[in-house]
C-alpha cells in the first residue's frame, strides 16, 4: 500500500497505463488471429487486407511502448513471411 500522496497517484497512473496497455496487447492479439485465420482460406485480397491492418496495429503497439520496437519488427517480418508463403502455395496449384 502507497504511504505518500505521490506514490498514491504513481499507482493510479500505473493502474491507467496497465489497462490501456491491455487493450492494445489485446487489439493487436486480435488482429494477428484474424490474419492467421486468413491464412488459411487461402483468399490472397483477404490475407493481404489482413496483414496490412496486423503491421499497422503492431507498428501503433510499438510507437506507444507497449511493444518494443525489435519485437514488433520481428513478428511483423514473421506475418509477412507466412502470407508470402501462403500466396506461393495458392500460385502453385
Amino acid at each position: 500500500m502507497a504511504n505518500t500522496k505521490s506514490a498514491e497517484k504513481r499507482n493510479r497512473q500505473a493502474q491507467k497505463r496497465r489497462a490501456r496497455n491491455i487493450n492494445i496487447r489485446t487489439t493487436v492479439k486480435d488482429a494477428v488471429k484474424s490474419l492467421r485465420e486468413t491464412l488459411t482460406t487461402k483468399d490472397a485480397g483477404k490475407t493481404a487486407d489482413a496483414l496490412k491492418a496486423a503491421t499497422r496495429t503492431i507498428n501503433k503497439a510499438a510507437s506507444k511502448g507497449v511493444v518494443h520496437k525489435r519485437a514488433a519488427s520481428r513478428r511483423i517480418s514473421r506475418l509477412a513471411k507466412a502470407a508470402n508463403r501462403a500466396k506461393a502455395a495458392a500460385a502453385a496449384k
